[in-house]
């Protein structure tokens, strides 16, 4: 969506001094680490427990191979350009999107670890705006814009996003004010071999797509999360299975704002019940925890928490404004957010 999520000192001393922390978990959650870099970081993609890629503002990329230590590079040419999401394949292998008004949407691929970019895509529409992209595997992939003549564009790649094909998908058409927001690259998510889900708010109503043939067709159901304005609505969806996923938002105009913030699906986004994630208030991100079924972990300017019954009850972590997170496995995660603020988890193992 045309918003740019900025974290102002405003915004940050709000947090603050806001509402009473709810029960917190052990002290000292995250590490801070070194960045290299003090741009806005929002894009983040988990290989393993040693090797992860994270994009963010001003053609910013940064990798790491051991786990420890991180590479900034920044993609030639795309200093203006603000990378969103990114979709690592392996150390060597990642695509990186950007968001932006029409030629400012683009895709990006290297393959020797950042040392050169490839472009491979670049939105043809002047009012588009592309908003995330994930994969079902390393070759098959699909790539999501806000609306253009009134329909949510989609395309989908079968070749590791070499090539991008427009999907005239039925059942995206979008309602008055309707859009996605690309503040972390998950308004999109996919699991299985096939499903996929897309996020919206803006409207009067947040919204959920479904799709089970990889975006050839698409079916709507309404979220529980407040929207109506142009800042709020649900902002990531996570799915640890083709069955059980977690929606999350708020409004990041209000990051303290107490409304409820989650929604949690037990039948592949047909239906939603609310959830409370904890900290309250906005949560740009939830995501499932690799190699814990039932474990998500929701963040954003709010700060971040985790729940480890699928999205039942909820355990703040802490404060610290974030822009998304990852985990390769119960104990080994990232977060990252503004003015290039990278953490390593280092609290205790997230599941059961």
């Amino acid at each position: 969506m045309r918003r740019h999520l900025a974290c102002t000192p405003f915004l940050i001393a709000c947090l603050s001094a806001c509402a009473p922390m709810p029960p917190a978990a052990p002290s000292q959650p995250w590490r801070a680490e070194a960045s290299g870099t003090t741009a806005e970081l929002r894009g983040l993609s988990v290989v393993s427990e040693t090797v992860a890629w994270a994009s963010g503002a001003r053609g910013t990329v940064l990798r790491t191979t051991d786990g420890a230590h991180w590479q900034a590079m920044q993609v030639p040419d795309a200093d203006k350009l603000d990378f969103r999401d990114i979709h690592a394949i392996d150390a060597k292998s990642a695509l990186v999107m950007s968001a932006g008004p029409g030629a400012a949407s683009r895709i990006y691929r290297t393959d020797d670890g950042g040392a050169t970019w490839r472009l491979l895509a670049t939105n043809q529409f002047a009012d588009g705006f592309w908003d995330a992209m994930a994969f079902w595997d390393a070759d098959n992939g699909i790539l999501f814009g806000d609306p253009v003549k009134g329909r949510f564009q989609t395309y989908v790649t079968a070749d590791g996003g070499v090539t991008w094909r427009q999907m005239d998908s039925k059942g995206l058409d979008a309602l008055p004010n309707e859009g996605a927001f690309a503040a972390s690259g998950t308004c999109l998510s996919v699991a299985g071999a096939r499903d996929a889900w897309i996020v919206t708010g803006g409207a009067q109503s947040s919204r959920v797509f479904h799709s089970s043939d990889r975006g050839a067709s698409w079916h709507a159901a309404a979220l529980p999360i407040p929207a109506g304005a142009a800042a709020r609505g649900a902002f990531s969806v996570g799915f640890a299975s083709p069955r059980l996923g977690l929606a999350a938002g708020g409004d990041y105009k209000e990051p303290a704002l107490a409304a409820v913030n989650g929604a949690r699906s037990e039948d592949g986004g047909a239906t939603w019940a609310p959830v409370s994630i904890l900290p309250t208030g906005y949560m740009s991100v939830v995501m499932p925890v690799n190699g814990a079924p039932s474990s998500f972990v929701a963040a954003g300017l709010a700060g971040s928490g985790y729940t480890l019954d699928a999205g039942r009850s909820w355990t703040a972590l802490d404060r610290t404004p974030m822009n998304t997170v990852a985990f390769a496995s119960p104990s080994t995660g990232w977060a990252i957010g503004p003015k290039g603020l990278l953490m390593k988890y280092v609290g205790p193992a997230l599941t059961r």
